[in-house]
């Protein structure tokens, strides 16, 4: 069997309930004998994904009224307002694959079955390119304070913006060539045909691997070491406040998304047992829809003291928050540049 999990939040192309064979020319289906309401597990990570829709939409909405209309703009509410964006869009396209889970049927249509993969993927990718921009940024405020001071512009954060999102639907675009829509005895399925390609299968999977979680790990623990040492020899920083809510975002990222990259690369070696591999493949991509909707609540539970928390609105906190970041980073430029401009008196 070489068909892989696209992503599908219903796991359409790797349940029990459907089987395609693509290492031949025939696909081959079986007919599906349950519905998810019959199977505990599927039922519980359906109602998960409801959930996580509900909250993602909801809380990623408060984030993008907030950064977006409810506070002055900065270069770091341009950051956590492009990320949620993706979330909501991400979120946005979760109700077409829960209504998925419950009928067993997709009665969408082919634009929106290649169309929510896409967005899915999308959401993946553009995220993480943004968390490393993120990164990239914080390592330049704490290396060059001053050159960071006069260049770093909102317009300049925007472009990198865009230039992050066009990457990233780029690398999302064999959603739109793979996805596809078969019927077999009246009942549709929004799965991934790689029947036309013998080693497109492996090397999508293992491209996104790399692409979309190896590299970017590997740039953010460089940036992320160099702020430590920086911040060490130069003793300036007494507080890790401007980093903490970053720091989250990335942990809880790469939590989310590892158990959806393990089982994939464990599904190309095709030595694990069939079962094993379709729970996984379950759990791990609910881990990964999650994550669209942690940011908020991380945005909330990762500003001011926990205990002020609870005297102010749910606006505030978030607004608490994202502006600490942009404080805090701008104090430190401003100290940063006044050291340096005492240190240029005496060469």
């Amino acid at each position: 069997m070489d068909s892989h999990l696209d992503l599908n939040y219903n796991y359409t192309d790797y349940d029990n309930t459907t089987s395609v064979n693509f290492n031949s020319d025939e696909v081959v289906y079986h007919n599906p004998t349950t519905t998810c309401f019959t199977e505990v597990i599927c039922l519980l990570l359906l109602v998960i994904n409801v959930i996580i829709c509900l909250l993602g939409l909801g809380g990623n909405g408060v984030v993008i009224w907030i950064a977006g209309v409810g506070m002055k703009r900065s270069v770091n509410t341009t950051w956590y307002l492009s990320l949620a964006v993706s979330d909501f869009i991400f979120c946005a396209c979760l109700p077409f694959n829960i209504a998925h889970g419950v009928t067993s049927d997709w009665i969408f249509g082919l634009f929106m079955c290649k169309f929510t993969s896409f967005v899915m993927f999308l959401n993946m990718f553009s995220s993480i390119f943004l968390l490393v921009i993120i990164s990239m940024d914080r390592c330049i405020v704490v290396m060059f304070p001053v050159w960071a001071q006069n260049h770093r512009t909102i317009g300049k954060a925007s472009v990198l913006i865009v230039l992050a999102w066009i990457v990233a639907a780029i690398l999302s675009i064999p959603s739109i060539i793979y996805r596809d829509v078969q019927k077999h005895l009246g009942i549709s399925q929004c799965i991934n045909n790689y029947s036309s390609s013998k080693y497109s299968h492996r090397f999508i999977a293992l491209s996104r691997f790399v692409t979309g979680f190896f590299i970017p790990f590997i740039l953010i623990i460089i940036c992320y070491t160099v702020i430590i040492l920086r911040l060490r020899a130069t003793q300036m920083a007494k507080s890790n406040k401007p980093f903490k809510i970053m720091t989250a975002l990335i942990l809880t990222f790469f939590l989310c998304w590892l158990p959806y990259h393990t089982f994939v690369l464990i599904e190309l070696n095709g030595t694990f047992h069939k079962e094993v591999i379709i729970l996984g493949m379950k759990i791990g991509t609910t881990f990964a829809t999650a994550n669209s909707f942690l940011n908020p609540v991380l945005y909330v539970f990762m500003g001011n003291d926990f205990r002020k928390k609870f005297r102010s609105s749910i606006l505030s906190k978030i607004e608490n928050a994202i502006g600490e970041d942009g404080r805090t980073i701008s104090r430190y430029l401003s100290r940063s540049s006044s050291v340096d401009a005492r240190a240029s008196t005496h060469i």
